[in-house]
């Protein structure tokens, strides 16, 4: 098929009324100021960027989200500006109220300012490709989602001081309403040395887990490629540069960590102020608004006095009881997108080290690998250095009243947990704390502050990921996504025996039923398997909380035997009983408890609908899917499985990967669900990274 090809070239009719001040030739010499360009589409919707200079390819990358994700990305830049409320009405009402009261606007004004000339070019060129989108597209987006149209380089950089300060670290839920709230999701990280490798080169695998519904936390595919710069890989849509990915010499990967960035104040009230240091201080005020779309159009416009104490913003907490101020770490830093960008531009260890010294990466572990064998596990995040206390005496609520827990410094990077090049050969990370991020272990909790991170407890999923990583021979690109894909849940492995052994003699019907059931199930969350339904209904009643309670274990995890622990039963007699629960709940749920997996776990989205693998990952299993509700006769992934790259830095370069609801979200997308096939079959796609070969598989073009 002849592949189409369409320039950027604007029309005037072509314009909403939101640009209509703009001339149609000033569009054009918009699109033609960043530079010569092209965006290769290839066959499952990635867009291949090639462009003349750096500020071109963020053009063509913000051209290329506002085509596969427009209407998630305008409603996210809307929702960043303050203005959800006042675009889309009462829903996003509070989140507006938050943003605000934290002067999330007037900061994202200021490290736009803050960033260098050629930064702020490429911002100002990824909102310039995304309107071009639009212009020359109305009718592709959504008429509601554009009311946040124009889109600008403050915009840009807003949405990631939003996404990274105001919701990754410091969200209105987990700052208000609930403090051990992880709304970020999950991932697996590894990096194997050469030492490990069959083959003797580094291989790094990508594989973060996050939401299956659209949202700011979906990722997008996309290959950048300007002069300095060739990257392929990953990111947030909204965000102009690659969060996870590699080019010829090396690559980075992220998951989400334990750091504790914000602290939150509980402020003593006295006289109108609030007592810090012996004295009543009076606190500074400001009057702020907001407006509130209303179902007829109109607007109402709420007024609200903001409260700052030294520490910041003053809330309060849904008791009525509670006042708190609120101190969030990074707001000096505004070199978030920066950081990246040259980790991406970066061609050996010398230079991605350069850029990670920087530490205006709020958060994150980074796992890296590179060309020359070197593997790389940073606990990394904005920490900040605090006088005393461990990390649950700084999660709840800290006293407010005095300066001797206001801390004003951060931790640099020769001061985070880091793993570089270990003798064991690799490096991993799977959301787990720090001490395990290779095996055996050579970092010690005795050496850092107990504020940087929990001893444990080490999840089933992490344990999973160090024996894939430490047991057997050397391992191959073909080994490393074979262990990818493994679906095998530890729990199982440990319970399932002690499980049988517990009911042994026992003559109700139901319990010899399910045993014979779990007796022959190979412990693998697969489409064609009986058992695993009846499994993991019994792990949920034995192990609450999201798998994560240890209470019915016989001996709880400890750092002293961290992948063998938790095991046993505490009360055997009780766990046969859950069994009996579990039975009945199999058959409400699921029809029979020997359902095959497959048959009520499915990938479903829009007209496709394949049978699935994966499981829930605190019950041990390495390849995440988590499950949603029964619904209409099957359940969908809430979140799982989304981005994956598998590299290995041989000659010529090695890349395999997936993105698995697909490369778009907008409703007539054919790359919304065009990988899931994929997914259920195990198969990982090759990432096209010559231009030969994305020639080979082009799908579209586009030049600007």
């Amino acid at each position: 098929m002849r592949p189409l090809t369409f320039g950027l070239a604007l029309s005037l009719a072509a314009v909403p009324a939101c640009f209509a001040q703009a001339p149609a030739f000033a569009q054009t010499q918009e699109a033609s100021a960043y530079g010569g360009g092209e965006i290769l589409w290839d066959s499952f919707g990635v867009p291949h960027i090639y462009a003349e200079t750096e500020e071109g390819a963020f053009y063509g990358f913000g051209y290329a989200q506002a085509r596969n994700h427009g209407d998630i990305l305008l409603e996210m830049y809307g929702e960043s500006r303050g203005k959800g409320a006042e675009y889309w009405g009462e829903d996003k009402a509070a989140l507006s109220r938050w943003l605000i009261a934290n002067d999330v606007p007037e900061t994202a004004a200021r490290w736009y300012d803050e960033q260098t000339p050629q930064m702020r070019k490429n911002l100002d060129a990824f909102a310039a490709g995304i309107n071009a989108f639009v212009a020359e597209h109305p009718d592709a987006l959504d008429p509601a989602a554009q009311r946040a149209l124009p889109i600008t380089g403050v915009d840009v950089i807003g949405h990631a001081l939003r996404l990274m300060n105001y919701n990754y670290i410091a969200s209105d839920r987990k700052v208000l309403v609930a403090p051990e709230t992880n709304e970020a999701g999950g991932s697996n990280a590894w990096a194997i040395g050469p030492t490990r490798s069959a083959s003797g080169n580094a291989m790094l695998l990508s594989n973060p887990h996050l939401p299956w519904a659209p949202s700011m936390l979906t990722y997008m595919e996309a290959h950048l490629n300007a002069p300095g710069m060739s990257i392929y890989g990953a990111t947030q849509v909204g965000l102009p540069v690659l969060r996870f990915g590699f080019n010829n010499n090396l690559g980075f990967t992220n998951t989400v960590n334990t750091i504790l960035s914000f602290t939150s104040y509980e402020l003593t009230l006295k006289d109108g102020g609030y007592e810090f240091d012996g004295e009543v201080l009076p606190f500074a005020t400001e009057e702020k608004s907001y407006q509130v779309r209303q179902e007829d159009g109109s607007m109402e416009t709420i007024t609200f006095t903001q409260r700052h104490a030294v520490q910041g913003p003053v809330f309060e907490l849904p008791d009525g009881k509670t006042t708190i101020a609120l101190k969030v770490a990074g707001l000096d830093r505004p070199g978030v997108l920066q950081q990246y960008l040259e980790m991406g531009k970066s061609s050996n260890w010398e230079e991605f080290s350069t850029a990670l010294r920087k530490m205006q990466v709020v958060m994150f572990n980074i796992v890296y690998a590179d060309r020359e064998g070197h593997i790389l596990y940073l606990d990394n995040g904005l920490l900040p250095k605090r006088a005393f206390g461990d990390l649950k005496y700084w999660s709840g609520l800290v006293p407010g009243h005095t300066s001797e827990t206001l801390w004003s410094e951060l931790h640099t990077y020769d001061e985070m947990p880091k793993v570089l090049d270990p003798v064991t050969g690799f490096v991993q990370n799977s959301n787990d704390p720090p001490w395990l991020s290779t095996w055996p272990r050579v970092l010690d909790p005795k050496d850092f502050p107990e504020y940087v991170a929990p001893v444990g407890p080490m999840s089933q999923r992490a344990q999973m990921g160090v024996k894939l990583l430490s047991e057997g021979p050397k391992i191959s690109f073909d080994d490393m996504m074979a262990k990818k894909v493994t679906t095998r849940s530890l729990m199982a492995d440990r319970m399932i025996p002690e499980l049988i052994h517990a009911a042994e003699g026992n003559d109700d019907p139901d319990i010899r039923a399910a045993i014979a059931l779990l007796s022959q199930w190979d412990h693998h969350f697969e489409p064609d398997r009986r058992g695993a339904l009846l499994f993991e209904t019994w792990a949920a009643l034995f192990a609450p909380n999201n798998f994560q309670s240890q209470e019915n274990y016989a001996i709880k995890w400890t750092l002293d035997d961290p992948l063998q622990t938790p095991r046993g039963l505490k009360d055997p007699v009780e766990a046969v009983a859950m069994l009996k629960e579990a039975v009945a709940k199999t058959v409400e749920l699921y029809g029979a408890i020997d359902t095959p997996y497959g048959d009520v776990s499915r990938y479903h989205i829009g007209d496709v609908s394949v049978p699935a693998a994966g499981g829930f990952g605190n019950a041990g299993t390495f390849h995440v899917i988590t499950w949603g509700p029964m619904k209409d006769g099957e359940r969908t992934p809430l979140h799982g499985e989304t981005w994956v790259s598998m590299v290995e830095f041989g000659t010529p370069i090695k890349a395999r990967g997936l993105m698995s609801y697909g490369n778009a979200s907008q409703p007539d997308s054919p790359h919304r669900n065009d990988q899931l096939q994929l997914l259920a079959d195990h198969t990982y796609r090759t990432l096209w990274i010559e231009r030969s070969d994305v020639e080979a598989n082009l799908e579209e073009t586009t030049e600007f």
